[in-house]
């Protein structure tokens, strides 16, 4: 019994000796974590400052490149730009001004940027390839594109550091990486003014080819939408297996191009049946010797 009592005393004194020697710890350096709570303080207040200033100061940079015209591809990828390398010199700024050494920082920076350079090679390449398409202007916002190599299309939106963003015909937003654009071949849709229209239409070998033609021609005419201004066709365009395939050419305004397409399908089915023109379904003629 005396033996576990004389334990638990010398446990006691023990914890006893740690409790002061952690007080004593905490005395002594009051001074030195106040300050280091200082400084953590000061640089949230200065972080949140330098977030205020930079967003001011991306606004003012818009607003500068609205007034000058700029295009709006180059507006939002000089924002884009604006955002990451201003935040990236506050908190290197932040860093230098408490307590850490400008060389030590510097090094860090370096060996980041060398690991970073190693990891991120595809966005580095997104990076060039925003550059290009600015540069190069293969697009523009509200420009209608095709991305040939994976079909992707749409009415550009954004273009931004490292990808731009396409609005689809059925609302659905697509996020292509700028080196993709770069490096593969794309069709822009709306970069002309106008656009060749060609409907084709086949009829039977039984019925009258040339009233046919006389048809499209007059449906051709009355279309005000199809250019009077540059040149028009009708022609036969292939002897087919079902029937006689004629073909119309015509040039349109770029953003009336499907509106106009589909009325003149709908015109040509219409005034056929009228006109007691037929379009032939697809058959298989079989004859047994």
């Amino acid at each position: 019994m005396e033996e576990v009592i004389e334990t638990t005393q010398e446990t006691a004194a023990e914890a006893t000796e740690d409790v002061s020697a952690s007080i004593q710890y905490i005395q002594e350096h009051i001074p030195s974590l106040i300050g280091f709570g200082i400084q953590v303080i000061m640089a949230l207040v200065f972080f949140f400052i330098g977030r205020i200033v930079i967003n001011w100061l991306r606004k003012l940079t818009g607003a500068m490149l609205e007034r000058s015209s700029v295009d709006k591809g180059v507006e939002q990828f000089i924002d884009s730009l604006l955002k990451f390398g201003l935040n990236g010199i506050l908190i290197f700024t932040i860093a230098t001004k408490f307590g850490m050494d400008t060389a030590s920082v510097a090094a860090i920076i370096a060996s980041a940027g060398v690991a970073l350079g190693l990891a991120l090679q595809g966005s580095l390449s997104n990076f060039a390839g925003g550059v290009l398409i600015l540069l190069l202007k293969p697009f523009i916002v509200g420009d209608y594109i095709i991305e040939d190599n994976h079909g992707n299309e749409g009415t550009v939106q954004e273009i931004q550091m490292f990808y731009t963003k396409l609005l689809t015909m059925d609302n659905r937003s697509v996020i292509i990486p700028n080196g993709m654009l770069t490096n593969n071949s794309l069709t822009n849709v709306t970069q002309m003014e106008e656009r060749r229209l060609e409907v084709k239409v086949s009829i039977s070998y039984e019925s009258d080819l040339r009233k046919a033609k006389e048809v499209l021609w007059t449906l051709m005419e009355r279309e005000e939408r199809i250019s009077k201004e540059r040149e028009r066709n009708i022609f036969v365009s292939e002897l087919g297996a079902d029937g006689v395939e004629i073909g119309m050419r015509g040039w349109v305004k770029t953003d009336e191009y499907w509106p106009v397409k589909w009325k003149m399908l709908e015109d040509i089915k219409l005034t056929l049946d009228e006109e007691g023109i037929v379009i032939p379904y697809h058959q298989v003629e079989i004859q047994f010797r």
